[in-house]
């Protein structure tokens, strides 16, 4: 099946462009989600992150306190390896599985750091996708939806790669930023959903 790494900067739209991706047949594999299932009451994570970071990171109800957890690993850079380390090979072995089950017209990855990990993804994606948006557009976006600070949201940009290194790896750009409406988002995924199909049916006649 055609796949299709999909990605974006917090704040850029990227849930919205699945979204509409999905509505068009596209089979939609999110990362994020996958990682949040891992880290519920009961998720395969679960274990791992106990042992590794103590009883703060795990809530009364068994899951992951996203809160400590967040604060934890944009303070360290060795305790962000050490829950990558966890998290990514459980993320791949579920992905793994869902692109076994999928029946869409082609499959769409959902990565938000998919460029932080270029080396790894680049060789199993066909296309790359970037949803873009300026930096003031992100951080406002991402304050209106959940109250966090001017710093909290630059603090969580500053793990993800920057506007340009993800421009630098897309093989198409999908611009959502100030001023785009809804209806022209859709007129542009519309575009790419087309230019997809047809890459995908001159991949399968060669």
């Amino acid at each position: 099946m055609y796949r299709i790494g999909l990605t974006g900067g917090i704040g850029s739209g990227k849930s919205t462009v699945s979204q509409l991706l999905a509505a068009r047949g596209a089979s939609v594999i999110d990362a994020d989600a996958l990682s949040r299932s891992l880290t519920q009451p009961g998720g395969k994570a679960m274990p791992a992150i106990a042992q590794a970071f103590g009883s703060r990171a795990v809530q009364a109800d068994g899951a992951m306190d996203r809160a400590y957890m967040r604060q934890q690993v944009f303070q360290d850079v060795a305790k962000r390896r050490q829950l990558e380390q966890i998290l990514h090979p459980l993320i791949g072995q579920a992905t793994q599985a869902a692109a076994a089950a999928a029946t869409g017209l082609y499959l769409v990855y959902d990565i938000p750091l998919l460029v932080e990990s270029l080396a790894r993804y680049r060789p199993i994606m066909d296309r790359i996708c970037v949803v873009d948006c300026e930096e003031t557009e992100q951080i406002a976006r991402v304050q209106a939806r959940s109250g966090l600070s001017v710093q909290a949201v630059t603090d969580i940009m500053s793990t993800q790669a920057r506007r340009q290194q993800r421009l630098a790896a897309a093989d198409d750009v999908i611009f959502n930023g100030a001023g785009i409406t809804l209806a022209m988002l859709e007129e542009r995924v519309q575009q790419v959903h087309e230019h997809w199909l047809q890459l995908s049916g001159q991949q399968k006649t060669q």
